[in-house]
């Protein structure tokens, strides 16, 4: 049986302990010097006036008995004072040791200001705006080099995000030159007035079948690049139940090919953001249900709104997923094994690409494994109110 897992002590607890320790070992040393100042021995000495008579041994009896009796009060009271005095100190330790904890967690919160201050911004900034720095302003200390370095991490993240999406954006757009060129070729090569073999003619449909496969995997390419890079300046209101009937009117043949039923739920929803962007997120989601799906099957689609934001849901029948592999459809390339029924014509970032431009919109996706079997996309994004 595993033991549970106690709660990690924070920082500002730990400095609370050792400050009001520190603390309270000062006021108990305090008390200490002070108690000891206080009850030390002290001698008084009596010296017999001059020229005074001897006493007689009855006068001498009765001085002796006075002086008994008052060293007797005398310890009485320095009793008394003994007792008055640890009374206090334990009174005084007791307001000291709650003063020092109270003193401790001060201290320790004002040490630690800098550092939430910190954590916070670094909370904040994600790939969405790497160009955030913390910019702590403060004497050349510790807590200002640690920002530093910070600053110069993100400043490198920053570099290096940004030549990763120019480079798949500029790759994407040379390699569309040559493949223009091949598909121009073909054209001419079957297009000759003298007669065309077959095997040639053959051969250069499944090369344009192949050139058309590129051509939408350097268009996924480019509108993930610019999902990712988040810089979207033609936001506007869309219609999240208008985008989909859409999507389905555009693939009603390979609905209908496949004798897919498929039932609805469109609410008047509304969010706010690339309408190319989000036309292609809901294209790609369509197109995952119809493409990856059998004969004579279903998808259901539903379009909601509750809390402030609006819901796209999509869900297939099929076999039984494997959750773990459902989880990572969102990624570039990743696709289910051969027991999937898929018609193989996929670039492998349909989902990729849905999942980028809902976190461009400060949403997200949630892929699952339906228990009855099939798949369930759920896309939540902000919702926005209707245009005039």
């Amino acid at each position: 049986m595993r033991k549970p897992r106690r709660p990690a002590r924070t920082v500002r607890q730990r400095f609370t302990a050792l400050y009001g320790a520190l603390f309270l070992l000062s006021a108990v040393g305090l008390l200490a010097v002070t108690y000891l100042v206080a009850s030390g021995p002290s001698s008084t000495s009596r010296a017999a006036p001059m020229g005074e008579q001897p006493y007689q041994p009855s006068a001498l009896a009765a001085a002796q008995e006075h002086i008994a009796r008052l060293q007797a009060e005398l310890a009485q009271a320095e009793a008394h004072q003994s007792r008055q005095l640890l009374l206090g100190s334990a009174v005084a330790l007791a307001v000291m040791a709650v003063v020092s904890i109270v003193l401790g967690r001060f201290v320790a919160g004002r040490v630690l200001r800098p550092l939430r201050a910190i954590t916070a911004t670094t909370r904040r900034i994600s790939a969405d705006n790497l160009h955030e720095r913390l910019a702590v302003n403060g004497p050349a200390d510790e807590v200002k080099d640690l920002a530093d370095t910070i600053d110069g991490l993100l400043e490198r993240l920053e570099g290096s995000f940004a030549a990763q999406r120019r480079f798949v954006a500029d790759a994407s757009h040379e390699l569309r030159t040559p493949l223009a060129t091949m598909r121009a070729s073909l054209d001419v090569a079957v297009g000759k007035p003298v007669p065309v073999p077959e095997q040639t003619v053959s051969l250069a449909g499944r090369l344009r079948t192949e050139l058309d496969q590129v051509d939408r995997l350097l268009d996924g390419l480019l509108v993930l690049a610019r999902a990712q890079h988040g810089a979207m300046v033609d936001r506007e209101a869309v219609s999240l139940g208008a985008a989909v009937t859409a999507a389905l009117e555009a693939r009603a043949a390979g609905i209908e090919a496949k004798s897919l039923t498929v039932r609805t739920d469109l609410g008047d929803v509304w969010t706010r953001g690339s309408h190319t962007l989000l036309s292609r997120m809901v294209d790609n989601v369509i197109d995952n249900a119809v493409r990856h799906n059998g004969a004579g099957g279903w998808i259901r689609v539903a379009v909601t709104a509750a809390a402030g934001t609006a819901l796209l849901v999509v869900e297939t029948g099929g076999d039984v997923l494997d959750q773990e592999q459902v989880a990572l459809l969102a990624r570039p390339f990743q696709r289910l094994g051969q027991d999937r029924v898929h018609s193989g014509d996929g670039s492998g970032l349909g989902l990729a690409i849905v999942a980028a431009v809902a976190a461009a919109h400060g949403g997200d996706l949630d892929l699952s494994a339906r228990p009855a079997g099939g798949l369930r996309v759920a896309v939540t994004l902000p919702a926005a109110g209707a245009p005039e």
